[in-house]
């Protein structure tokens, strides 16, 4: 039972929904609280509440909830919306069974890049990184290519904000020649990492873009350097491209 007072009020409506939503029979208010551990006059009082504006319902005089006609369109709205996630996943593994390696879906957080969607490898020698993981700006393939997206004078006040860690020997921890670097990933529209995160990593990424060219997410792909040099991954950056634009077009279907 959960600990009524440890239950924010704003979360309280929708955890009475999940518990309907998961359920496979109308509830009652009681048992509806069995996994909540409301105050019972509170209990009543949402679930009339969630009645009133068509989220729940009672058919005649049922003491039991089910769901409405106004959750059920929220259901079906989440399911429609997720369909751009469906689709980004399988460019992904297309990608991935083409490049044989791990891809990666990374957009910027005000903490560094993250990890959105990814594809695995099928080879049992693989570096993990996992979806939600974060990594920093100056050192990843995806980093560098999100700063160098940015306006020249943008780019060198966001360099210049930036801790540059070091994190292997080869990490760029110089402003100007990461700023130099740059530059160069903006005029050849991919970006690399050359062990500058990991040592025995290496990853390239080109930028997903809306119609207008502004940066949306980095697509990449990291290997072992035992299996990929940088000259390999390099060979492989127009199946990256291609797939950006898929990507694009995903995204933004009626531009």
């Amino acid at each position: 039972m959960a600990d009524p007072d440890r239950i924010p009020p704003n979360l309280r409506t929708l955890l009475i929904l999940e518990i309907l939503g998961k359920s496979d029979r109308a509830m009652t208010a009681t048992e509806i609280n069995e996994d909540l551990g409301l105050p019972k006059q509170t209990l009543h009082r949402l679930c009339g509440t969630l009645e009133e504006h068509g989220f729940i319902t009672r058919l005649g005089a049922d003491r039991r909830y089910q769901i409405s006609r106004r959750l059920r369109a929220l259901g079906s709205g989440l399911m429609y919306s997720s369909r751009d996630q469906i689709a980004r996943h399988q460019i992904l593994l297309e990608v991935s069974r083409e490049v044989r390696e791990t891809v990666n879906y990374v957009m910027p957080e005000d903490t560094g890049m993250r990890y959105l969607d990814r594809v695995e490898t099928d080879w049992a020698f693989r570096i993990q990184l996992p979806i939600g993981t974060n990594v920093p700006f100056h050192c990843t393939a995806s980093g560098k290519c999100f700063l160098a997206s940015l306006a020249p004078d943008a780019r060198a006040r966001f360099v210049a904000s930036l801790q540059l860690t070091r994190m292997t020997d080869a990490t760029l921890t110089d402003p100007d020649r990461l700023l130099e670097e740059l530059a160069t990933i903006a005029r050849h529209d991919y970006s690399l990492d050359r062990e500058e995160f990991l040592e025995g990593m290496v990853a390239i990424a080109v930028p997903v873009t809306d119609p207008q060219g502004r940066f949306v997410a980095a697509l990449a792909f990291h290997a072992p350097t035992q299996r990929v040099s940088l000259e390999q991954a390099i060979a492989r950056k127009d199946v990256l491209r291609d797939a950006a634009d898929k990507l694009r077009g995903s995204l933004f279907p009626d531009d």
